[in-house]
């Protein structure tokens, strides 16, 4: 099994390349900072809430983040990680917050993070976004975001109890009208009303979790019915507590309701988890097949932002490993 997962071509669909520093750039950068094996990286680690989450990631990424050429060194690393697991398309974002803490422009973190990917994978660069920022100082900069190039497209993201701004709805139509693709982090910290919300008033395909639809058999079928692809995390869901364990988790059953579904790694500096032990552990505690891990690993495929040859190269690819 471990040799099939590697054999796959796999993609990564959701990640925050904050929450994906490798933690020994912490380590080798300040060592006596940075405890070499901290609790929270444990894989029965559960953090208490999203509060704590948010506070462990944060005093840990932002210290590094300074520069666009942490943001260089951080990518560089991050991809390397990536292609080490047969991975071949990455989906990443930044949080765009940050361009006001460190005074760095948007484009410069974008060209950082573009001048680190290594031959051979395909990135796509997204800036995420709390529900609030709309309201904000960066509103003039989020007005902006549509001519922005080598943006792929933008996120919601942050603690999704808290409210959507009004007008949030508009600009990510301007943002698609533009070519840009948009996201919404909606049923993971918050019920299935918010990834209707994410669906009918924002308008998005791309769900980043989306999990917790399962606990309303119509969100469900609204999301199977509009082809919307939940971009799933197991380990991250677990370690949130956002389901008990994986075996609990019900990405086999929004799969069985016609829901196409990835998986990805969130925050891999506060899970220590990787795309290949995302497989494998679907495979030794929901007991995935091969069959079922190819399935998952195509649903990666026919989202990405690539060429239709390239999508079918990769299908291709997939189909005759799972035979």
């Amino acid at each position: 099994m471990q040799d099939f997962i590697q054999a796959l071509p796999k993609t990564e669909t959701h990640l925050h390349v904050e929450g994906a520093l490798p933690y020994e750039l912490l380590t080798a950068w300040q060592p006596e900072r940075w405890s070499a094996h901290p609790p929270f990286r444990a894989r029965e680690y559960r953090y208490a809430s999203f509060p704590e989450f948010e506070r462990i990631l944060l005093d840990h990424a932002l210290p590094f983040f300074t520069s666009a050429e942490r943001y260089h060194e951080a990518a560089k690393a991050i991809f390397a990680r990536h292609v080490a697991q047969n991975v071949r398309y990455v989906e990443t974002s930044f949080h765009l917050p940050v361009t006001k803490f460190i005074q760095v422009p948007g484009p410069e973190i974008i060209a950082a993070i573009r001048a680190a990917v290594p031959a051979g994978l395909e990135v796509r660069i997204f800036c995420g976004m709390l529900r609030s920022d709309l309201g904000g100082d960066l509103r003039p900069t989020i007005d902006r975001l549509h001519t922005w190039d080598g943006l792929a497209g933008t996120d919601l993201h942050g603690f999704e109890q808290m409210p959507t701004h009004p007008d949030t709805a508009a600009v990510w139509a301007r943002l698609r009208a533009a070519g840009k693709i948009t996201k919404c982090h909606a049923g993971e910290f918050d019920g299935p009303g918010r990834v209707r919300e994410a669906i009918e008033v924002l308008g998005v395909k791309r769900i980043q979790h989306g999990i917790r639809a399962i606990e309303d058999p119509a969100v469900v079928r609204l999301a199977a019915e509009r082809g919307v692809t939940f971009d799933v995390c197991p380990i991250s869901n677990v370690g949130l507590q956002v389901v008990p364990s994986l075996r609990a988790h019900p990405l086999r059953a929004l799969l069985a309701a016609g829901i196409r579904c990835t998986v990805s790694t969130d925050d891999p500096l506060c899970f220590a988890n990787s795309i290949n032990g995302e497989y494998a552990a679907l495979a030794a505690e929901l007991n995935f097949s091969r069959r079922e891990l190819a399935a998952v690993a195509r649903n990666g495929w026919e989202v990405a932002d690539v060429s239709p040859s390239a999508r079918q190269a990769m299908l291709g690819a997939i189909d005759r490993l799972a035979v």
